[in-house]
């Protein structure tokens, strides 16, 4: 790379910090460095080879051709990401690399380049009934506003970090704090939040949230009145009443429809709290890290005195959470007052039988970031075209070969899954900006025709150095997606 030289050191076009660098050191980024008078990239590029299915039939791969030297494969499937790539600053440059290939039978173009992504931020969704704060709570790391709390989901809680008023619309802490946050959440590590007027978690790519210090182990099979739908026979003959306790919705068997079709009578109980129809209530409590993700650790307070036109002594109450973390058995005494008791093996099966059903609880981090008329122009001259060629499906975007989600509208607004896409695979500029893979890849023809760089492709053979990685079997193969287009 020919860089302008003061003295010694050598200036860094990498990005708009354009540091200079000592011979010896490394950028602000920790990503370029000063080797002898040169500019070179830290860590290595990142090319994915295809796994091979298990019990694949190798054979030459042409008996007309050059004799076999017993390789696995004739021409190793490899497929160049963006990961240790380079970027295009200053925008008016192609993408680092243009790479030509064949799947097929077909003449692919794959077009890497790290963005530099001011406009990203991170989705986070994390598995658990326990309340972490009011929607619109600003969430904080080391003090730091860095996001916020967003409508929840069925099981989840749902955070939005980052974004580009975050990152240089505040203070030069908050932007910096904001741009670890979600540099450390994409590359897998964790981070510890507080939310305002609510709970600290600990999250982490892929693993369970840690909430006000507590491992959460699983997330809700549902709600509580679709609890009662569920499980309603697994309750018929063994308790007259079960109330699941729920934050947004409990369920009461007796009134729940589900109930009225096995012909569970009435009991009496009375549920504190809004009902919506029958069987359903709505603000039986406040939200907390207790029973159902309410604020309560004794289920009876929701309840107010049984109705005696319907209650008798002896009648039995099953009452659990959404998770059946919490449950507990009672009976009703001459004083129509609900006993705990121990619980008959008969329904401890069914509270086991919830807790099967519950998925385990993880944090999924989600990055999202707009590629620019900047970075697009790294691909085309023309932006707009690869634009209009990815929302005409002739263009597949990856992630560091992961496969991503394209929001629909203007732009290139992308969402991928950080777990399936390669470790290490984010960097910063101290902008402050994530620095973030991504790849375009489509027919050779289709990138003449929308104005690509023809004169920067090179050989997929042209490419040795690097660091060679077994793709996610999970993934699909990004080349051949492109392919089959």
């Amino acid at each position: 790379m020919t860089v302008p030289r003061t003295d010694d050191k050598v200036r860094c076009d990498a990005c708009p910090v354009m540091c200079y660098i000592r011979p010896g050191q490394a950028g602000a980024c920790d990503r370029y460095a000063n080797h002898d008078g040169e500019l070179v990239r830290v860590d290595p590029h990142v090319i994915l080879q295809q796994a091979l299915d298990h019990g694949a039939q190798l054979v030459p791969f042409s008996v007309a051709g050059p004799d076999w030297d017993g390789s696995l494969l004739h021409e190793p499937q490899a497929f160049v990401t963006a990961i240790g790539a380079g970027t295009t600053y200053p925008d008016y440059k192609p993408a680092p690399f243009i790479v030509a290939s064949q799947v097929e039978g077909v003449d692919m173009v794959t077009v890497v380049t790290e963005g530099i992504f001011s406009y990203c931020g991170v989705k986070l969704k994390i598995d658990t009934d326990r309340f972490l704060g009011p929607e619109q709570a600003v969430v904080r790391a080391d003090g730091e506003p860095v996001g916020h709390v967003t409508t929840s989901e069925y099981g989840s809680q749902m955070l939005s970090l980052g974004g580009v008023h975050h990152l240089t619309g505040g203070s030069k802490k908050e932007g910096r704090v904001t741009c670890d946050t979600l540099l450390a959440l994409c590359n897998g590590a964790a981070v510890a939040l507080s939310i305002d007027d609510g709970a600290t978690v600990l999250v982490q790519a892929g693993q369970p949230p840690v909430v006000n210090g507590q491992r959460e182990d699983r997330m809700r099979v549902g709600c509580g009145s679709a609890a009662i739908g569920m499980f309603a026979k697994q309750w018929d003959g063994k308790v007259d009443e079960v109330i699941v306790v729920d934050d947004h919705i409990t369920g009461v068997l007796s009134e729940h429809q589900a109930g009225k079709l096995l012909g569970i009578p009435d009991t009496g109980v009375r549920i504190k709290g809004r009902r919506s129809t029958p069987g359903r209530y709505f603000q039986v409590a406040e939200p907390g890290t207790g029973w159902g993700g309410t604020n309560i650790s004794d289920p009876l307070s929701i309840l107010g005195p049984f109705d005696p036109k319907w209650a008798r002594p002896g009648l039995t109450m099953l009452m659990t959470s959404t998770t059946g973390e919490n449950q507990g058995y009672f009976v009703l005494d001459d004083a129509l007052r609900p006993i705990e008791q121990d619980m008959p093996p008969a329904l401890r099966n069914s509270v086991d039988l919830i807790r099967e059903n519950c998925e385990p609880a993880l944090c999924t981090v989600l990055f999202i970031g707009g590629a620019g008329g900047s970075l697009r122009s790294g691909v085309t001259e023309n932006p707009v075209r690869l634009t209009r060629s990815v929302k005409d499906r002739l263009t597949t975007v990856t992630c560091g070969g992961a496969q991503v989600y394209i929001w629909p509208g203007g732009g290139i607004t992308f969402m991928v899954d950080v777990t399936r896409m390669p470790p290490g695979s984010f960097g910063y500029v101290p902008t402050p900006a994530l620095v973030a893979p991504i790849e375009f890849t489509l027919r050779m023809s289709d990138y003449a025709a929308l104005g690509g760089h023809m004169d920067h492709v090179r050989s997929l053979s042209d490419i040795t150095a690097g660091r060679q990685l077994t793709s996610d079997k999970d993934n699909p193969w990004p080349l051949t997606l492109g392919a089959r287009r």
